[in-house]
């Protein structure tokens, strides 16, 4: 029986080099297959794991991304820890999904933050925006992170692990300094506050993802924005798109946002209408003579 297979998932894990927030996906799509069928994974044949994904796919209809993180992880746990070669592993595949992400204006992401009245949770999102930060990075952002001189900041614990630096604006620089001065954290940028707004100083972990979702989802709906699938993270496709807009090269985009490849970035290219001026002059001219009436 192989009761450790979570120890030696998380210990191979790690000496792979994978990343915190990729270690605990792998490690919750092999605990679900474990739950699935009630003995430890070493017990479980190829046939079995078909079975798996077929009835998570066709029978639970779990999205293409969540079926790409359970071949990955699954596949990750059996090949590498319990050393099975088996053929299924070679022609696992997902189909991708297509759906282009929400897109707020730039004045639709104003009357959000605008709409956010806990200081805390407003430096924080403007942060995001400003920065094209994913949620787990902004919540994890250190005071140590943040270089004033060369206004730049440093964004560690990313995406497969890999750093970047990020322009910080200057109008962040002022909101960032005057919430840290409101808890004085010796490390962490934005540490749990506690529910009486004091434990800042003395906190051991950064604010709860609930809190500032719930902030968020509260903000979205007093501006009555009405697009559909809007999250935190549609701030960082919006600050991709909106620098886009403003002139600046895909291939820096890239490189703010923390792509490995050039073709997740170029998604953007779909989401504005820049660059499009000529293409519509001319569906335009070739509409001038069909009646309209």
């Amino acid at each position: 029986m192989m009761n450790d297979w979570h120890e030696n998932s998380m210990r191979t894990l790690q000496l792979a080099g994978k990343g915190e927030r990729t270690q605990q996906a792998y490690s919750r799509a092999v605990r679900k297959l474990v739950e699935f069928y009630n003995k430890t994974p070493d017990l479980i044949s190829e046939t079995e794991l078909q079975d798996y994904f077929l009835h998570r796919r066709n029978e639970d209809g779990w999205s293409p991304n969540t079926m790409k993180i359970a071949h990955a992880g699954i596949r990750f746990f059996f090949t590498n820890v319990l050393k099975r070669d088996w053929h299924t592993f070679d022609y696992l595949a997902s189909q991708k999904e297509k759906r282009l992400p929400t897109v707020l204006s730039v004045e639709e992401v104003r009357r959000v933050l605008a709409s956010v009245y806990t200081f805390h949770n407003r430096v924080f999102l403007s942060t995001v925006y400003a920065c094209g930060l994913r949620l787990q990075e902004a919540l994890h952002l250190e005071v140590s992170d943040i270089d004033s001189k060369r206004m730049l900041i440093h964004v560690h614990r990313g995406k497969g692990a890999k750093d970047r630096m990020v322009p910080l604006p200057e109008r962040l620089l002022p909101m960032l300094r005057n919430y840290w001065a409101s808890h004085r954290h010796e490390r962490l940028l934005f540490p749990a506050l506690g529910r009486n707004c004091r434990s800042g100083p003395n906190a051991q972990r950064p604010m709860a993802i609930s809190s500032v979702q719930g902030a968020f989802s509260n903000a979205v709906r007093e501006a009555a924005i009405h697009k559909k699938n809007v999250r935190i993270h549609t701030l960082r496709h919006s600050y991709a798109t909106h620098l886009l807009e403003m002139g600046v090269k895909l291939p820096t985009i890239q490189r703010y946002l923390g792509h490995s490849s050039i073709e997740t970035t170029m998604v953007y290219l779909h989401l504005t209408p820049v660059g499009h001026e000529d293409a519509s002059a001319l569906i335009n001219a070739l509409m001038e003579d069909i009646p309209h009436e």
